[in-house]
């Protein structure tokens, strides 16, 4: 097949939706099958640019790290794209990329699809603080309700994510596909050399937050919990990997409950063994964001042999169900504290769950997905057709 992917979002930018295209587009291309991505433009470029397609951008002035694609330049494609004999049309955000790509699919008469990463209402309150949160609740419903209405099907990372688009009222044909993980990608990476870097001591004990440094995830209530693990474990560190809006909060955060020597920010890491370092340098990879879809960083550090304690909400709770290879935590920091001081203080339970980890994020595999991808992708060609 020759799947049309276009998003508001694509590397060098990182988050969950780069990820998970990067992720699918390797997989179905290994399998024989052609992806061209449409996407914004941005300073730097990746290292493989291959059938990505580069859409002229200007600043998201709420967002600074993003980029809003000029839409009539993707209009200029269509002509281009007629003679390239695409099958399908895939969406992966909701902005430009969604009207865009779906003026496009008409255009070329191609079914249209659209994963839904993004869990709007519990997000959209965090950039636009001076609405009401049930306006914005509404608000982010009926955008959902009528953007679903407009394609052939939908795929969401999570049966949780699924029954959200249900209660919406959502009647568009859905099915539930996760994001894989090339377990290969994160077979290395030297933990040693990572804290050898940091000046971070072999024995002391580390946990780790790995993702956007955003309001919604939640990352203020990890500082709260580490200091409650300040009371019993003087020495434990809180690593914060990642960059984002809410860091300046953070940190100030940080000097306001004394937790400078406690918490270290050290900014978005490469995918090519940094970040595969860092998992692997932390004992207990830690988690409380409400608003995942999904939750593929649970699945990364599980692949590195580090334990994770994490609520279980929304998308985390498809991962985190019975536990393998981590151990799910309430949202109040004692509690959550406690989860973690446990995984530290028992080196018997720690190791079965290092090796649960590796185990069962395997099970995760990318080539499955993928191969999953694909035949969603003909179902839906073939209603269309049929």
């Amino acid at each position: 097949m020759h799947i049309l992917m276009v998003s508001d979002v694509y590397f060098p930018r990182v988050n969950g939706v780069s990820t998970s295209i990067q992720a699918f587009r390797q997989a179905l291309q290994a399998a024989g099958h052609r992806v061209t991505l449409i996407a914004p433009a941005y300073a730097e470029t990746t290292a493989d640019e291959t059938d990505i397609i580069r859409i002229s951008s200007r600043h998201v002035i709420v967002d600074p790290e993003d980029r809003m694609m000029r839409i009539r330049h993707i209009h200029r494609l269509t002509d281009t794209l007629r003679a390239g004999d695409y099958d399908i049309v895939h969406i992966h955000t909701p902005f430009v990329a969604h009207y865009a790509g779906l003026k496009l699919a008409r255009k070329l008469k191609l079914p249209v699809v659209v994963t839904y990463h993004t869990f709007f209402e519990e997000y959209l309150y965090n950039y636009i603080k001076w609405l009401p949160k049930e306006w914005l609740r509404y608000a982010a419903r009926r955008f959902s309700r009528t953007q679903c209405a407009e394609l052939d099907a939908l795929v969401v990372p999570s049966t949780a994510m699924q029954q959200v688009l249900v209660d919406y009222g959502v009647t568009t044909p859905l099915t539930v596909l996760p994001t894989g993980l090339d377990m290969n990608v994160f077979a290395s990476g030297d933990a040693v050399a990572f804290r050898q870097q940091h000046g971070i001591a072999p024995e002391r004990p580390m946990i780790l937050f790995v993702g956007r440094v955003a309001f919604e995830k939640n990352i203020g209530f990890l500082l709260d919990v580490t200091a409650k693990l300040r009371e019993r474990i003087p020495d434990i560190l809180l690593v914060i990997a990642g960059e984002g809006p809410a860091e300046k909060g953070l940190q100030a955060q940080v000097t306001r409950q004394g937790l400078q020597q406690q918490v270290m920010f050290v900014g978005y890491l490469p995918r090519d063994g940094g970040l595969q370092a860092c998992y692997k340098a932390a004992d207990v990879f830690v988690f409380a964001s409400r608003t995942e879809t999904q939750g593929l960083v649970l699945i990364e550090a599980m692949a590195c042999g580090t334990p994770v304690v994490s609520t279980a909400v929304l998308g985390t709770k498809d991962i985190m169900q019975g536990e393998h290879g981590g151990l799910i935590a309430e949202e109040e920091p004692a509690a959550f504290a406690a989860q973690v001081e446990r995984l530290l203080g028992d080196q018997a339970l720690h190791a079965a769950k290092e090796e649960e980890a590796v185990a069962y994020a395997a099970t995760w595999s990318h080539t499955a997905q993928a191969e999953k991808l694909l035949g969603f992708y003909q179902q839906v060609s073939a209603r269309q057709n049929g």
